[in-house]
């Protein structure tokens, strides 16, 4: 049976929080009844806490997660990753900006293409407007020719992965890079990346704190400093270590369950 944790980072969304629990509890029980839900609260100052603090008293599989300081949506994902404890991790903004029973397709996807990672992409996106979609298209290039793999959507918040994709690499992003560094890292160490379009709704409540001039300055403070780590090339090795069992997605665990990476030159790996 698929078992999934749904990520959701979470700050003063009091508009969007209680109807995006409802719709994802709704796709999840459809498509894995073995689910959890771990929202992770940026020390938010409106009703959201409380809205989610009804909610897990009526569905136990709803949990929250609280700082007391605000540490933005690197702090706040890695926070919620480190918390998940099913097969499959999905992390979703609080404003819905996809359809929920997409997890059915993705499931599906990562299933037929034996891929560890499906990045959802806009299929549409200037509904945002021209600003902002000549950032994303910009952003998007930057990567790709900084870290020579080609992203359609990099920031998109729909990333579906089996966890041991993240138990394998080390996510130090506090801000919106951490997209970014995710889908970066883990091709650098060997994991499958699909991507798949999804339908995009924008936001229409509440207010988004993803494109401010203070945001977009962080994600080029945690470029600068991240960028050698970022292009280091990381294997997984395949083989079990002494007294495992099989590992499964070609990930190997050392003996005190951690998984082991071979790190190697950039220039003595080529581009994949």
């Amino acid at each position: 049976m698929t078992s999934v944790s749904l990520v959701i980072p979470m700050y003063n969304e009091a508009l969007n929080i209680g109807h995006a629990i409802d719709v994802a509890v709704e796709a999840l029980e459809k498509y894995a009844p073995d689910y959890e839900i771990v929202i992770v609260d940026d020390a938010s100052t409106d009703e959201s806490p409380a809205i989610v603090a009804a909610a897990s008293q009526e569905n136990p599989r709803i949990r929250m997660l609280r700082h007391e300081h605000n540490r933005k949506l690197g702090g706040s994902l890695k926070t919620g990753f480190a918390a998940a404890t099913k097969d499959l991790v999905l992390y979703m903004d609080a404003d819905l900006p996809f359809d929920p029973d997409v997890i059915g397709r993705a499931i599906r996807a990562l299933h037929v293409t034996g891929a560890d990672v499906i990045a959802g992409y806009r299929l549409d996106r200037t509904m945002e407007g021209l600003r902002r979609t000549i950032y994303s298209y910009c952003y998007n290039a930057l990567i790709g020719v900084l870290f020579g793999w080609p992203h359609r959507d990099i920031n998109f918040s729909f990333k579906l992965m089996k966890r041991e994709v993240l138990q394998a690499i080390e996510l130090k992003s506090e801000g919106s890079l951490i997209d970014a560094e995710l889908i970066v890292k883990a091709k650098n160490r060997g994991f499958a990346i699909q991507q798949m379009g999804l339908d995009y709704f924008p936001r229409i409540r509440g207010t988004s704190h993803l494109s401010s001039p203070s945001v977009i300055v962080k994600i080029f403070r945690e470029l600068w400093t991240l960028y050698p780590e970022m292009r280091e090339k990381q294997r997984v090795i395949l083989s079990p270590a002494e007294g495992e069992g099989p590992v499964a997605s070609g990930a190997a665990r050392s003996t005190n369950g951690s998984f082991v990476v071979s790190a190697t030159q950039d220039d003595k790996n080529p581009e994949r």
